[in-house]
């Protein structure tokens, strides 16, 4: 769980009491827990407590439980998405057809897991935490909820929408410039984020991947020396009392490995394999944002090539068919505007995009380091446990071998 907290501006002002509810620094802590499946068969989902704890004054109150469930966080994502060009929105764990049926305890727990993350990281942000859309999220009761996916079902419709405005913006360039080969950015500045960005996703899902064999091979060995065991146990059945005795100490002492290479195994999967998992996601977050980025570049550079044009197809006008100038020069006019609002559009993408790196290098420091910390950490207990229980077993072994 995260807490995210802001300094209190103007602190000290004079008259002010030190206890009053605005000299505190204000927070906003949300929590998802217990999970609890519902339904069965294709109709069966999991259902989420999400409770939320803040002193920030736009909330009612300063506890608030509810319920949700996945489809309610996939509608935050999406209106966060529509409506904050140029910021890296949190990723969300995948939607698993094949997980959907068996929902087992393990891949409810992953799940849980992760969508903690992703709405503290909307918390912590600055400008997500201030959203009304993750206000109804956290605060509105469950048909309240369920109305506005309702309702937001036409994100798509809007979206559509969006698209269309960019169509006919398009269609007016194209008039103008006819089909021309799409530009792209050519600064340093751009080329570096990229690169770096592909370089990050590759090497995340390499690391992903061997974090994925690295929890495999801890269940194999243990299921491995589970089966030992017991059969060693049974061998110990057949003979006299010392050997039997040694047969059944070393089968059990092969179970208790088995079972702490299984319990290690699971906090592999949760402290070390599931965030980098989270990164690769976050990564094709950032991805989407630089190709918003680059469909905002390219527009702004066709309408003002558009609008070259367009001035030029204006002299002439004047010259030759006076009575064509005016709807010439609406159309024109309508260029600029259209001009304008595109190089807004990019600016400020630009500007949210070097503010979210600086963000997200920080943050993927801590979460990266600290799931290499609790991997090293772990691996270290699991050596000494299982140097221990072996080497407990060695005096009585060697008795009767001797």
């Amino acid at each position: 769980m995260i807490t995210t907290e802001q300094e209190k501006s103007g602190s000290g002002t004079m008259g002010q009491s030190p206890r009053s509810p605005s000299s505190l620094p204000s927070f906003l802590k949300v929590s998802v827990t217990d999970p609890a499946k519902l339904g069965s068969g294709v109709q069966s989902y999991v259902s989420y407590k999400v409770i939320t704890k803040t002193n920030l004054p736009e909330y009612d109150g300063n506890e608030k439980i509810v319920i949700r469930r996945y489809s309610d966080f996939v509608w935050l994502r999406d209106r966060l998405y529509e409506k904050y060009m140029g910021i890296f929105i949190p990723p969300l764990p995948e939607k698993s057809t094949v997980e959907k049926f068996r929902l087992s305890a393990e891949f409810i727990e992953t799940r849980r897991q992760a969508l903690d993350v992703f709405i503290n990281r909307i918390a912590a942000h600055p400008e997500l935490r201030q959203s009304e859309d993750l206000r109804i999220f956290l605060q509105a009761s469950e048909q309240t909820m369920e109305s506005a996916r309702a309702v937001d079902t036409n994100i798509f419709t809007k979206s559509s929408d969006l698209m269309q405005i960019f169509k006919d913006v398009q269609s007016k360039v194209s008039h103008v410039l006819g089909k021309e080969k799409p530009v792209e950015e050519s600064t340093a500045e751009y080329q570096n984020l990229k690169n770096y960005i592909f370089q990050l996703e590759d090497r995340l899902a390499e690391a992903q991947k061997h974090a994925y064999n690295l929890v495999k091979r801890h269940r194999e060995l243990g299921q491995s020396l589970s089966d030992f065991g017991k059969a060693v146990k049974v061998l110990g059945n057949c003979e006299g009392d010392a050997l039997g005795k040694a047969f059944s100490e070393l089968g059990e002492t092969a179970e208790i490995i088995s079972s702490r290479l299984e319990k290690e195994a699971h906090s592999l999967l949760m402290d070390f394999e599931e965030p980098l998992k989270d990164y690769v996601r976050a990564i094709q977050s950032v991805k989407d944002t630089i190709t918003e980025r680059a469909n905002a570049f390219r527009r702004q550079c066709e309408l003002e090539e558009a609008i070259k044009f367009k001035e030029i197809d204006l002299q002439k006008l004047r010259l030759t068919r006076p009575d064509k100038v005016a709807e010439a020069e609406r159309e024109f006019d309508e260029l600029k505007a259209d001009a304008a609002e595109a190089t807004k559009r990019f600016e400020t993408i630009v500007s949210r995009i070097n503010d979210e790196m600086v963000r997200f290098q920080e943050q993927k420091t801590a979460d990266i380091g600290l799931a290499f910390h609790e991997f090293a950490k772990g691996q270290a207990r699991l050596a000494n446990d299982v140097a221990r229980a072996w080497s407990s077993l060695l005096p009585r072994v060697e008795a009767c071998s001797a």
